[in-house]
């Protein structure tokens, strides 16, 4: 595959996709919102968006300009109240794990809210980070006891492979807070691909192989003998060794 064919195929899928956000933004959301009992509609909403997701991801890997290899695709298609930590590599990684995760939503930043195109879907299936610690550790509790898996970037924004990794401990207060276990993903490719800072068209000439790798459960229950500010410590540590 030449590196312009590549590139008019990627341009292609994100503009599909992009299309794809506007359509479930201002049509399927709104009408979902007037049909749909309100204790029902979150469901439907992130049916939706997995469902869409897995089209585009799917849609890519036959197109060639990824391939996604998983070590135990099954254990995300089953999870069932977790918070799913993760790497951070690439601008489609967040796409890739919702694709997978059933009743699946995701922490974010207020800044995502920012995009036109995206802001109903965000407020939608995504919990945004900057509110009040109590209403975020409550908001986070209350779906997870439903069923819903919380997807967590805890770098909070793309790295690069030789990059120290930096985390957030919202991931642990959840945690603990909801008890709730922790599933870490290590998300990595085997060359740089849509990472922070590179531009689009700058695409490669092969496909990228995505591995996706489900590590152990960590259980809070593991660290509820230590003070609070301890046990999220010791959490973290757990996470950043099974991610990095």
């Amino acid at each position: 595959m030449t590196g312009f064919i590549r590139l008019i195929k990627v341009l292609f899928s994100f503009l599909l996709f992009g299309s794809g956000a506007g359509v479930i933004s201002f049509l399927i959301f709104p009408y979902i919102k007037l049909t749909v009992p309100k204790d029902k509609q979150i469901s439907e909403y992130a049916n939706i968006v997995r469902s869409s997701w897995r089209f585009f991801i799917n849609l890519i890997q036959k197109l060639d300009i990824v391939k996604i290899h998983y070590n135990n695709r099954a254990k995300l298609n089953n999870l069932s109240g977790k918070i799913v930590v993760a790497s951070h590599p690439s601008f489609i990684d967040i796409i890739i794990l919702i694709s997978e995760i059933p009743n699946s939503v995701c922490l974010a930043k207020k800044d995502t809210l920012k995009n036109p195109l995206f802001r109903n879907i965000v407020k939608s299936v995504y919990i945004i980070n900057d509110i009040d610690l109590d209403l975020l550790k409550a908001e986070s509790e209350q779906l997870l006891k439903q069923g819903f898996n919380i997807v967590i970037f805890p770098t909070g924004t793309r790295t690069k492979p030789d990059e120290k990794l930096k985390l957030h401990k919202g991931s642990a207060v959840i945690s603990l807070h909801s008890n709730a276990g922790i599933v870490p993903v290590k998300i990595t490719t085997d060359y740089p691909f849509l990472q922070k800072g590179e531009p689009i068209y700058n695409v490669g000439k092969k496909p990228v192989n995505y591995f996706i790798d489900i590590k152990d459960e960590i259980s809070p229950a593991a660290f509820s003998h230590l003070p609070d500010i301890k046990a999220r410590k010791e959490i973290m540590e757990q996470v950043k060794k099974a991610i990095q």
